[in-house]
């Protein structure tokens, strides 16, 4: 399913360049498959997993002026709010190689969670917003797991 995708999303920014760091091949497959999912270099990119009260957000940039990369970020985070509130959640999936904890319930409970894009200077990101306290549980739950397995920060940490 994904191969035909996979090399229709691949292009010159979106392999990986950098050898592992620590010999860490697992964070090495996820850069690796999160440059195809998201068409863009993920070691010259930035994650951020904010946890909020109502939900979330998810930011990704480039870290250097790429108009062409921060075009390409905008487009999959347009995708990713879609297919997150038809609670179609294969993509963190493909990229992390396993279900992603929270996305279930966050699937289950879809109705409830919406899904909004803003731009930024260098990417875009997605604002995940909630009142069910179960879902927003949920949320908080995919952010954290994907903090950590993109090596990545929370706002207050950044």
């Amino acid at each position: 399913m994904y191969l035909a995708w996979a090399l229709a999303a691949c292009r010159p920014s979106a392999s990986p360049k950098p050898p592992m760091s620590g010999g860490d091949s697992a964070f090495a497959g996820v850069q690796a498959r999160g440059g195809v999912a998201m068409g863009v270099n993920q070691y010259t990119s930035r994650h951020v997993f904010d946890p909020l009260p109502d939900g979330g957000r998810i930011a990704l940039q480039r870290d250097a002026a790429d108009s062409e990369g921060a075009a390409q970020i905008r487009r999959h985070m347009h995708e990713i709010a879609g297919r997150f509130a038809a609670g179609d959640f294969t993509l963190p999936g493909f990229v992390h190689a396993r279900v992603v904890p929270g996305t279930e319930i966050m699937a289950a409970r879809r109705a409830a969670i919406t899904y909004a894009v803003d731009t930024l200077p260098r990417g875009a990101a997605v604002r995940i917003r909630s009142a069910d306290s179960t879902a927003v549980r949920a949320i908080h739950e995919f952010l954290a797991f994907q903090r950590h397995d993109h090596h990545a920060g929370a706002h207050a940490d950044s």
